[in-house]
Parts: C-alpha cells; sequence; structure tokens
C-alpha cells in the first residue's frame, strides 16, 4: 500500500523490531537513532515463550532461531545450594525459553529491516509535533521529520513519551545490577545448566549459551555503585563470596571490562494510554518506552517483541485516516492491560528479592514455589493478533 510513512525512534531491540514489521508491511520507515551507531551491549537475554512466538511472528522465517540456544529450567537455591525450588521440565509449557547474546540478536534484526527503512544515526530528538489536523512530527532542533505514525521506541528516557505523557517518571527500582558474558575458554568446567540463587536481598543468575559461555546477573538492594569497574567487581566477589558453586568461579573468570552495571528503574505511574491520535495516524510507545519495569522476570525485550508483533499486525492494511487511527486505539487497548499484569507480577518479584531477615526469607521461601510458575512463564499463552 503505496504512501504510508512511519519514523521509528530508538534503533534497540524494540525499535528495530517494530521497523523491520512495519517495513515487510510495506511502510516506508525511518528509524532514528541519537547514537553516532547501533550497538548492542555485551550481554545475553532469555526469550521466554511469548517471546519466542513474537520473534517468529515478525520474522517467519526464523533467522533468530539459528543464534539461540534452548534454556533448562535451573530451578531456585539458596546461597549454600540447598534448593528452594527443585529444576522441573517443561513438557506442557509451550515452547521452551532460549538464551541468545544481544549483539547476535541485533545482527538479526538488522538484517530483517529490509529496503524501505532508512537508518539516520546522530539524531536526538528534542521536539514533538502533535495537535488535531497536524501530521505528527519529530525534530532534533534543526529538522522536523513528519510520518503518518510515529513510533516512540526510545527506552525508559523516552523524550517522546515525556512529551505525550508526562505523568509516568522513571524512577529507581531500589536494585543495582551487573551483567557479563563470560566466554568458554575461561571456564575450567562446563556450565550447561544454569539457574538463579536467592540470598538476603542479593540474587545470582546464570545462562547458559550454548556454546560453553555463560551470560551471569547479579542483583543487589541499594543504589548504583560510583565506583570503577575493578572496584565494583571486586565489591561482587567480596559479597558473593561462600556462595555455592559456580558463582565463585563465573565472578573470578569475569574481567572488569567485561562488565556492565545497571541501575534498576521503572516507569511509575505507566501512561494511561499507548496511542495517541493526531491528524490522519499518530504516535505509540512501545518497550521501555511504555513500560519499562524491574528484569526480575526477564519479560522487558519479550514484551518489546509483542509489542512490535501487535503493531505490525495491526497497522499492516491501515491506510491514513480513520483506518490507522483505530489501529493505534486497538494497539494501547490491548497493549496496556497485558503489559499492567506483567509489570504487577515483576513487582511482587521486586519483593522476593529484597527479602531479608529470618521471619521475611521464611515467608518468601514458602511463597516461591507457588510464583515459581509464574517466575519461569508469565502470561505463557500469548499470541500475536490475527
Amino acid at each position: 500500500m503505496a504512501g504510508r510513512a512511519a519514523v521509528v525512534v530508538g534503533a534497540g531491540m524494540a525499535g528495530l523490531a517494530a521497523a523491520g514489521a512495519l517495513s515487510r508491511a510495506g511502510w516506508q520507515v525511518t528509524l532514528l537513532e541519537r547514537a553516532e551507531r547501533i550497538a548492542a551491549r555485551p550481554t545475553a537475554l532469555v526469550l521466554w515463550p511469548n517471546g519466542r512466538r513474537a520473534l517468529e511472528s515478525l520474522d517467519p522465517a526464523g533467522g533468530w532461531s539459528s543464534i539461540a540456544a534452548a534454556l533448562p529450567d535451573g530451578g531456585v537455591r539458596r546461597p549454600d545450594g540447598q534448593w528452594l525450588v527443585t529444576p522441573r521440565g517443561r513438557e506442557g509449557c509451550g515452547p521452551a525459553p532460549a538464551a541468545v547474546r544481544l549483539a547476535d540478536l541485533y545482527d538479526v534484526l538488522i538484517a530483517g529491516l529490509g529496503d524501505y527503512v532508512q537508518v539516520r544515526t546522530g539524531f536526538a530528538v528534542t521536539a514533538v509535533r502533535t495537535g488535531r489536523g497536524l501530521r505528527p512530527a519529530v525534530g532534533d532542533g534543526r529538522t522536523m521529520i513528519e510520518a503518518d505514525l510515529i513510533v516512540a521506541a526510545d527506552g525508559i528516557d523516552s523524550r517522546v513519551r515525556r512529551e505525550l505523557a508526562p505523568e509516568s517518571a522513571a524512577v529507581g527500582s531500589g536494585f543495582a545490577a551487573w551483567q557479563a558474558l563470560v566466554p568458554a575458554y575461561r571456564l575450567p568446567t562446563a556450565h550447561a545448566a544454569g539457574g538463579e540463587t536467592l540470598g538476603a536481598g542479593y540474587r545470582f543468575v546464570s545462562i547458559p549459551l550454548g556454546d560453553g559461555g555463560v551470560s551471569w546477573v547479579a542483583t543487589a538492594a541499594g543504589a548504583p555503585r560510583p565506583e570503577p569497574p575493578a572496584t565494583q567487581l571486586a565489591l561482587l566477589r567480596r559479597w558473593f563470596a561462600g556462595w555455592h558453586e559456580p558463582i565463585g568461579e563465573l565472578l573470578a573468570a569475569t574481567h572488569p571490562d567485561d562488565l556492565v552495571p545497571q541501575e534498576v528503574r521503572e516507569l511509575r505511574p505507566l501512561p494511561r494510554t499507548y496511542g495517541f491520535g493526531s491528524g490522519p495516524g499518530g504516535v505509540v510507545l512501545l518497550g521501555d518506552a511504555a513500560h519499562a519495569m524491574p528484569h526480575h522476570l526477564g519479560q522487558g525485550a519479550c514484551l518489546a517483541f509483542e509489542d512490535a508483533a501487535t503493531l505490525g499486525a495491526l497497522v499492516a492494511g491501515a491506510r491514513p485516516g480513520e483506518e490507522l487511527a483505530t489501529a493505534i486505539d486497538t494497539y494501547s487497548r490491548l497493549r496496556r492491560p497485558r503489559t499492567t499484569s506483567v509489570v504487577r507480577q515483576t513487582r511482587r518479584m521486586s519483593a522476593v528479592v529484597q527479602a531479608r531477615g529470618r521471619l521475611a526469607l521464611r515467608a518468601r521461601d514458602a511463597a516461591l514455589n507457588h510464583m515459581r510458575p509464574r517466575m519461569t512463564a508469565p502470561t505463557p499463552d500469548w499470541s500475536p493478533p490475527d
């Protein structure tokens, strides 16, 4: 369908997925990135069943599957190695979760952009224009770019969201986090199982990557650390000293320049809507720009892919005007309740991770068996709209 133009703001995972989906539906897409180049962090992520279904919808050729490694359930343990939740099989739970290196996933998403996507790097959006009768537009102070549809995929600090939904603010979740990738050649033994370990205000998750390498994530209650990476790594080794293997082994094999520190933040409250009409179309919020949350359930990327798959399906045949306006409204109506539910589950998990003190830890341990199915596969029955 000729003549339909979209602008996607942000070239992270969410923006790349959305731009590819729109391009495959015949939209002319301009993809804006504030950095000078598109680059992935040296980390990995878990694709839960809902994320896998979303990617299968976005990429029917299955290019992403060649870079993914099936992830067995590693269970949950105490720091001394005692099981809190024993590993269990995946039968009847849909497709198994998969682990992927972020750089490999970026390569697949970039390859899927197609011929209808123009990429502009070094473009930092500073202005957003919407209004009745106005074609929506974004600008960097020098150039305004108009489109029928603007997709804000510019992360938790989204400039577009701040303009259209100022009630929603990025706030700290009370945690700091660290991630790293450890290549196989640094590890004296193979690690195929992975899993997570919960202490009093601390959490450690290991994710085998299929090639012998391991990605790990450590979380601690408190503010981000200001020290240089070498000092932060030394602190992590001290905090997790005495925890069961392979935690000590993984930290010992990690180099300071492998470390990716992160402040764990979230949006409070979520925007009241994810769609804003303007002229022949409007603006939609997608990914962390719409529903950033703590990463305790690992659902951030999966929900972003759901967003992109849903948006792509809804606007595939929509013409600017009433059809596109209806599609934008439907996108918000479908996505906001869905993401609100997962955010609620994530916040419950935050309370579990924050548990300290003997009584609180006992209550946490008793609750884990009931929470575990939702921790491993929250709302696994999601599927893209027809």
